[in-house]
């Protein structure tokens, strides 16, 4: 069934795709203004940030299924109404504990969403227009996370950190205004919520970012962190048995026997490795190891982020002019992953725009080829019934992902940066390089250096600048690594046979992979 109004729902479901990646991605540049104004300590300032991402993630796939059962527009209106009443209560909090439980409430509408929001998109388009809105998908989304930060930094410096998040508000009531608009679909079946499975899923995934979360806090081998990595094992195990025995699963565990499909939800993962590891924690390399100013650091990751917003129009253009999708994934996947290895061959401790230009650009060259075209094709290699717990298992891998793999290069970066200033022995500091180095990785120069005379601040900042730079380089490569073995695993399962082509009118029932 396709939509009476795909003016309005188009635009709808994209204002929402710019509104939520800005968040992630620039709620952490506004944490000084709201330590600032809150006095805050550094622990309940993070989580501004990862409360939001945690429930982002954890409630994905339960949202997904919940908008298959109870209805895609329904969902989609209860999250838009909770994002938008979270985003108000947040820019109005007085307390960080508050503002910290109003963050995990926006990730939850945020969930809701971005499954919603894909199935509707998927169901109120067909053929050819169906390519044209998922990669205005892939530009929407990219304009968000390229300019998330950069929205947040000149909100917070002209008119305040609560001006960030009241923004947010204020864009999503025309989404609101628009909802009455909306088609309604859901599956055709009589199944229930599955209450046992979606608490168990949601409980894993929400154990299992905690504990990578604070992994580099905590220490990976204290008792906490194995014990909330036990936890989530342990409640994978229960969510496969729960779904194994129940009729009306929360997912259909036919979906991960699905080639394409998993294929498919695999792609996000080696964007995490490649392209968002580089988000939160290049820009401090920039600034500690090649002296640049946070601005320039910024204007910096533009190289990387612009490319984006015009990347998925050459995709979709690709895809008109013939060239199957598979090819297009695989173009996408080589750029990504030698953009990695160009970026870990080219770090120096000087280098400067113009070097880092060419693996920037490529890395988001890479990303853009397959933004919304990921999330287009996925839903069209699964029964039509099935694509919101679809575009929700989907987003539970990307999400996912991103936070484990920030996590895991973070406390690497940490550590090796900890080894190298152990090795260097600086003048003044060799007894605690492990205190140096979380002030390196943190972009606080100024605390790695306190208490040093002059005489020996260029000593320690030539062995900070070189051992940081071979952290980057270790952890680059290693990732780069991962993304080829990700890379060639996903070429050869996007190798299984082509189904028929879609009937026009039929969205959702074929693929172009």
């Amino acid at each position: 069934m396709t939509s009476r109004t795909p003016a309005v729902t188009l635009a709808a479901v994209l204002l929402t795709l710019v509104v939520l990646p800005t968040s992630v991605t620039g709620s952490g540049v506004a944490l000084p203004h709201i330590e600032r104004d809150t006095g805050a300590s550094l622990e309940a300032l993070q989580w501004v940030v990862h409360a939001y991402n945690l429930t982002f993630a954890c409630f994905m796939l339960a949202c997904g299924s919940l908008a298959d059962l109870l209805g895609r527009r329904r969902l989609f209106a209860a999250g838009a109404a909770l994002f938008t009443a979270a985003s108000l209560a947040s820019a109005v909090a007085r307390d960080v504990l508050l503002l910290d439980l109003m963050r995990a409430l926006a990730g939850v509408g945020a969930a809701a969403l971005l499954t919603s929001g894909s199935s509707i998109l998927a169901t109120a388009f067909a053929g050819r227009a169906r390519v044209r809105a998922f990669a205005a998908v892939g530009i929407a989304t990219g304009g968000g996370l390229a300019l998330g930060a950069m929205a947040a930094g000149t909100l917070a410096d002209s008119l305040g950190w609560r001006w960030f998040f009241g923004s947010h508000a204020l864009a999503m009531l025309p989404v609101l205004a628009a909802v009455p608009l909306l088609r309604e679909s859901r599956a055709e079946s009589a199944a229930r919520v599955d209450w046992p499975g979606t608490a168990a899923f949601a409980g894993g995934v929400f154990l299992l970012m905690f504990g990578m979360v604070e992994g580099p806090q905590w220490g990976w081998a204290s008792p906490g962190v194995l014990g909330l990595l036990a936890g989530a094992v342990l409640l994978a195990v229960v969510f496969v048995l729960v779904e194994r025995r129940r009729p009306d699963p929360m997912l259909d565990l036919g979906l991960v026997r699905n080639r394409r499909f998993m294929a498919l939800c695999l792609i996000p993962v080696v964007v995490s490795f490649s392209f968002v590891i580089l988000l939160p924690l290049l820009p401090n390399y920039l600034v500690v190891a090649s002296g640049m100013s946070s601005r320039a650091a910024g204007a910096t990751m533009l190289l990387m982020t612009a490319p984006i917003l015009v990347a998925p129009l050459l995709a979709g253009l690709l895809i008109r002019r013939g060239l199957p999708s598979r090819a297009v994934f695989t173009l996408s996947l080589v750029l990504l992953t030698g953009g990695g290895a160009w970026l870990a061959a080219v770090l120096r401790p000087d280098i400067g725009p113009a070097a880092l230009a060419g693996p920037l650009i490529t890395l988001g060259v890479g990303l853009g080829l397959n933004f919304g075209l990921v999330d287009g094709a996925v839903l069209t290699v699964v029964d039509p019934r099935a694509t919101g717990t679809a575009a929700g298992f989907l987003n539970t891998l990307r999400l996912g992902s991103e936070a484990v793999v920030i996590a895991a290069a973070g406390s690497a970066l940490v550590n090796f940066t900890e080894h190298r200033l152990s090795r260097a022995a600086p003048p003044g500091r060799a007894e605690d390089p492990g205190a140096v180095a979380d002030s390196v990785n943190s972009g606080d120069l100024d605390g790695a250096l306190a208490g040093l005379p002059a005489d020996g601040r260029a000593s320690l900042l030539d062995a900070i600048a070189h051992g940081f730079t071979d952290a980057w380089q270790t952890v680059l490569w290693a990732s780069t690594a991962v993304c080829a073995l990700l890379s060639a695993a996903i070429y050869l399962l996007l190798a299984d046979r082509e189904p028929a082509a879609e009937p026009a009118g039929r969205p959702g029932t074929h693929s172009t992979v």
